[in-house]
Order: C-alpha cells, then sequence, then structure tokens
C-alpha cells in the first residue's frame, strides 16, 4: 500500500491510500458539501442539532433532518443510526456518538466502534462511499493525533475485511486536524501499523 499527497484545485489537499478495491482518502474541505452517499455526523446521545459538525450538518440538511432524528429515540455512544440527507449533497447521515475523553482504554474502543458502526451501518444499506469528520475532537476533548491513529486503524481494518464499500474520506475542517491526520497516516504506513 502506498500513500500519496496531491494537489486538488479548490484549495483543499488530499491524501489517499488504496485497501483492496477500495480508496481511503484523508481531505481538507467541508463535510457538509461531500458528494458521497453518506455523511457521518459527530452526534450526541439525543440526536439534537449541538454545535460544531453537528450544528453544520443540521443546519445544512434542514429542518427535516431534526424531525426524523427525534424519532430515532437518540443514540448510544459507539453506535450508530441512519436518517436521510435531506438538502445534502449526501443521501444520508449516519449518526454516532463519540466518547467525551477520559484517557480510558474504553475510550479508543468506543471510538473504533463508531467508525465500524458507522461502516457496517453503510454497507447495509448498500452504500459505496461515506465521508466521516475526526469524531470526539471537538467539544468531547478527544487528542487529535490519538483519535486520527484510533479512527485510521479502524477504518483500515474494516476495508481489509470487507467488500462492497469503494470509498472513505476523512473530511477535516481545519489545516491542523488534516495536518495531523496526514502525518498519522504517512507514520501508520512506513511502520507497517496497516
Amino acid at each position: 500500500m502506498l500513500a500519496r499527497d496531491f494537489y486538488i484545485p479548490r484549495y483543499f489537499y488530499s491524501m489517499e491510500l488504496r485497501i483492496g478495491k477500495a480508496t481511503f482518502e484523508i481531505v481538507k474541505g467541508d463535510i457538509t458539501k461531500e458528494k458521497v452517499d453518506a455523511i457521518v455526523n459527530a452526534a450526541n446521545p439525543r440526536l439534537t442539532p449541538g454545535g460544531g459538525v453537528s450544528g453544520a450538518i443540521h443546519r445544512a440538511a434542514g429542518k427535516k433532518l431534526w424531525e426524523e432524528c427525534k424519532k430515532l429515540g437518540g443514540c448510544k455512544t459507539g453506535e450508530a443510526k441512519i436518517t436521510r440527507g435531506y438538502n445534502l449533497p449526501a443521501k444520508f447521515v449516519i449518526h454516532t456518538v463519540g466518547p467525551v475523553y477520559k484517557g480510558r482504554k474504553e475510550d479508543a474502543e468506543l471510538l473504533a466502534a463508531c467508525y465500524k458502526n458507522s461502516l457496517k451501518l453503510a454497507m447495509k444499506h448498500g452504500l459505496k462511499s461515506i465521508a466521516f469528520p475526526a469524531i470526539s475532537t471537538g467539544i468531547y476533548g478527544y487528542p487529535v493525533e490519538e483519535a486520527a491513529r484510533v479512527a485510521i486503524k479502524a477504518i483500515v481494518e474494516f476495508l481489509k475485511d470487507n467488500e462492497g464499500i469503494e470509498k472513505v474520506k476523512m473530511v477535516l475542517y481545519t489545516d491542523d486536524a488534516y495536518e495531523i491526520h496526514k502525518k498519522v497516516l504517512k507514520e501508520m504506513v512506513e511502520k507497517n501499523e496497516i
């Protein structure tokens, strides 16, 4: 597997890795503008609009997203639920609740479960492309580099063990988050950790 870094017009960067027939890509951009089958919402347990990524997704999708979320009965940490995408370019939104970081072993397990359960749900619905934010790295306090290692490992392991999903993206909003994820991916590839 080779990681390559390249420039794409429209002022964002991308780093890509091939895993079997699938592509895993780290990009800097706005997840609400991604043209994929599903985007993942870093949700809270009640699936309310909130702030950060969740607020941006709810604002872009429109009020019908919240109306559908109300009917789901919330979501437990590490689990995932799906709704329509409404006004988003993505057809669906997969909502997952990341752990509030406390420095415990369970934090990494729950964070990995967010990515794996979201990918399982996407496969169950026949989706081929999915975009993730950096789950739990905002108000939930997960250190970005530590979270990047957990996320990348969970996604790559899932793609190695499962066929069907063709493209997985991690969409990072800030330069810092993008640079950290890119650095972590390069290190993990060079050290054969993935």
